[in-house]
């Protein structure tokens, strides 16, 4: 389930008050839990995977959340699939570190694993959302975030996608702030 961490060091657990901190930046955040993990338990705890194995997770996935493309739109999604051994973790971690937008909107669902979101909310204060499994993400175009992994460096997600471009940031040059934040740590 995700947590929230304000800028004077709250932590919010209550999803409903991560959807109300999110909403003025337009981010919508939702838990749901069909099941399907347990269609394939051995998949999400392998760090490799196979192009095929790949396939049957989005499949299932898809099977089950048709929904969710149908509503947003979504032309097409794949798995994203980092672990210790990802053979581009530096250039991953390195590209999304930093504070950047998209030219479309960023929709994710959490298999497995976490991943960690840096907001900056509309009065300037900077706030870190933690990401876990089953729950789904969808960041506007536009919004300027950024994301980093856990120190598991495990995160196994489905990305959506309304544009070939869309993924790719545009950095801000807005700099992090320098509190130590200790989601997922």
């Amino acid at each position: 389930m995700a947590t929230l961490l304000l800028d004077d060091g709250t932590i919010e657990s209550n999803l409903d008050e991560i959807a109300r901190e999110l909403a003025p930046l337009g981010i919508h955040i939702k838990h749901y839990d069909p099941g399907t993990a347990l269609l394939f338990p051995h998949l999400l705890t392998q760090d490799v995977l196979t192009d095929g194995e790949k396939r049957h997770i989005v499949d299932l996935h898809n099977s089950v959340f048709e929904f969710i493309q149908q509503e947003n739109r979504y032309l097409w999604c794949d798995l994203l699939n980092v672990h210790p051994g990802s053979p581009n973790l530096q250039t991953l971690i390195t590209t999304y570190s930093q504070y950047h937008t998209h030219t479309a909107p960023e929709p994710l669902y959490v298999l497995a694993g976490e991943i960690i979101f840096g907001f900056i909310k509309p009065d300037g204060s900077q706030v870190q959302l933690l990401v876990q499994s089953q729950d789904y993400l969808h960041i506007p175009a536009g919004v300027e975030h950024w994301c980093s992994l856990t120190a598991s460096l495990n995160f196994k997600a489905v990305r959506y996608f309304t544009a070939a471009d869309g993924w790719v940031p545009n950095y801000t040059g807005t700099q992090l702030n320098d509190q130590d934040w200790g989601l997922g740590n």
